[in-house]
This record gives structure tokens, C-alpha cells and sequence, in this order.
């Protein structure tokens, strides 16, 4: 069973930086798996922000390319989502996800059985 901890949300002003971090616990045996960040604003649908396929390819979304960058630390196994430039467009509640690719984020599709969720860290950008 995979547990997955998110950390780093914050209050932050428009411009500002924040790296969130998403601790992976447990394992999908020796599998790879992708991981993908998800954000949902208040009033809004969940939506995809960036992904990490297994074999390293990263995904974003056209409003956070160029200003967030996904990475993950297989030695600590933590998947990061570093934010820079942000906006207070950007403000929601971000989420981790594991064994959930971007492509079936970006097809709508929705996670198997086999996904494992954070709890989420909210993140607030002030103008």
C-alpha cells in the first residue's frame, strides 16, 4: 500500500515562490508508477497541474509552463512541485497523486483503484 504526505503550501504574494514536497511511503512492489500534482480552487473542477510518467518524461499544464517544475528524489522518494512566478490564479488546494498518469488527467479520466492520494497542502497567492 502506498501513503502519500503532502508538505510546503503556504500564503504567499503574487511573484513568490513555494516548493511543495509529496512524501511516498510503501510501494507498488517493483512497478514504476507516475505521479502527478492536481489542484482544486474553491468553486472549480480538480484540475491537472504537472506529471511524471515513469520513465522520467514531466507534463505540465499551458498555465504553469515555464513558472512550476515537477522532480521527484527516488533516493528520499519524494515528488516536488517547485512554484515560481505565482499568481493569485494559482491559488487552490494541491494534491499528489501516485499511479496516476497525466495523460489520463488530461483525458479526464479517473484514477484506478490502484491510486494512492495525498490530503493535500493549500496554497493562498495574495495580489
Amino acid at each position: 500500500q502506498v501513503h502519500l504526505a503532502e508538505s510546503g503550501g503556504g500564503s504567499v504574494q503574487a511573484g513568490g515562490s513555494l516548493r511543495l514536497s509529496c512524501a511516498v511511503s510503501g510501494s507498488y512492489g517493483a512497478r514504476n508508477y507516475c505521479m502527478v500534482w492536481l489542484r482544486q480552487a474553491p468553486g472549480k473542477k480538480r484540475e491537472g497541474v504537472a506529471g511524471l510518467d515513469s520513465d522520467g518524461s514531466t507534463f505540465y499544464a499551458d498555465s504553469v509552463k515555464g513558472r512550476f517544475t515537477i522532480s521527484k528524489d527516488n533516493a528520499k522518494n519524494i515528488l516536488y512541485l517547485e512554484m515560481h512566478n505565482l499568481k493569485p490564479e494559482d491559488t487552490a488546494m494541491y494534491s499528489c497523486a501516485a499511479d496516476y498518469c497525466w495523460w489520463a488527467v488530461v483525458a479526464g479520466l479517473p484514477a484506478g483503484d490502484s491510486a494512492s492520494w495525498g490530503q493535500g497542502t493549500q496554497v493562498t497567492v495574495s495580489s
